[in-house]
């Protein structure tokens, strides 16, 4: 079995090597996001280093409505690995071998693609990097992805002097034109790209400037201000509101430079049935005296929303200011 791992750490290092070689003749990578296909012997995936490694994957998205895990996987031992799989866009080799460490290849078999290795002399060992590494399996391969698809997807997409709103705001936003405008008042942007059952959305304003301490506890307020003011459900009288019985998850992070607030929670209708996943960035531009907030939510029912939710990222994360 070792002999197996051994001939597949091999070709890693002698394709990604001659890069210069072959990256003309690499063929064209496919899977769908946050799909993962995982070289692991057998018997390592049904013992202690499967269980590590399923317990990191399966941790849940959060703000989702119904539990979603980080990604959708695919075992394969390495006797199995083929041509068939070495299309996959993301790939973890995982295994004992003398030569023991952590490394990241990028286009190996196929482009775009993103190879992830980890080996340890024993499963001791195998199992305290895959811990010491267990960030890096999620966000090296879901950041890899918001890339692809960024450069994939978003190539058609709308000019800022067509959006009103966002001319306003002196902002741009790689807005695919699936995308509808639903209102586009100059003060307030609402775009909506409807599926097979539901909608995705993305809507867009700014608010006064606020002490950094302050902002992080005045986001749901502001956001139910902004869904009973501009955003009504079906029924007579009734609005998107942040959904009171689940806490939104909220943390600092950077968008186009500048700090940040990201919060994941959950919406539904006051005065109707209607719920799903939102996912809010407040952004902190001192230099405009304000903070400028761009959120994407879905109304999916009965489907799963994860990658959905993705795509609404993708999107936001394109900002610039």
């Amino acid at each position: 079995m070792k002999n197996l791992l051994a001939v597949a750490l091999l070709s890693v290092f002698f394709i990604s090597c001659n890069s210069k070689n072959t990256k003309l003749t690499l063929k064209e990578s496919y899977s769908r996001i946050n799909f993962l296909t995982i070289v692991i012997e057998n018997n390592l995936w049904k013992g202690q280093v499967g269980d590590s490694l399923r317990d990191i994957i399966a941790a849940p998205v959060l703000g989702l409505p119904q539990e979603e895990t980080q990604f959708s996987v695919n075992q394969v031992s390495p006797a199995a690995f083929s041509n068939l799989f070495e299309t996959n866009r993301n790939i973890l080799f995982v295994g004992v071998s003398e030569k023991e460490g952590y490394f990241l290849k990028k286009d190996v078999y196929a482009a775009p693609q993103l190879t992830m290795t980890i080996f340890g002399k024993d499963e001791n060992s195998l199992n305290a990097l895959i811990q010491a590494h267990k960030k890096d399996i999620i966000s090296v391969f879901k950041e890899s992805d918001l890339k692809n698809y960024q450069k994939e997807n978003i190539k058609n997409s709308y000019e800022i002097k067509e959006i009103k709103t966002l001319n306003k705001l002196g902002v741009s936003i790689k807005i695919p034109r699936n995308f509808a405008i639903v209102d586009d008042t100059g003060d307030f942007l609402w775009l909506r790209q409807d599926i097979t059952k539901g909608s995705l959305n993305i809507i867009a304003y700014e608010l006064p400037l606020l002490e950094k301490d302050s902002i992080a506890n005045n986001i749901v307020k502001a956001r139910d201000t902004i869904g009973k003011n501009h955003i009504p459900g079906p029924a007579d009288g009734s609005y998107m509101v942040t959904e009171a019985a689940y806490t939104p998850f909220t943390k600092e992070v950077v968008i186009d430079d500048k700090p940040a607030f990201e919060t994941r929670g959950t919406w539904d209708v006051k005065g109707d049935f209607m719920a799903g996943p939102f996912l809010n960035y407040t952004v902190l531009d001192k230099k405009n005296n304000r903070l400028l907030v761009v959120e994407g939510f879905t109304y999916a029912p009965s489907i799963n929303k994860r990658d959905f939710m993705f795509e609404l990222e993708a999107i936001i994360k394109t900002l610039k200011i």
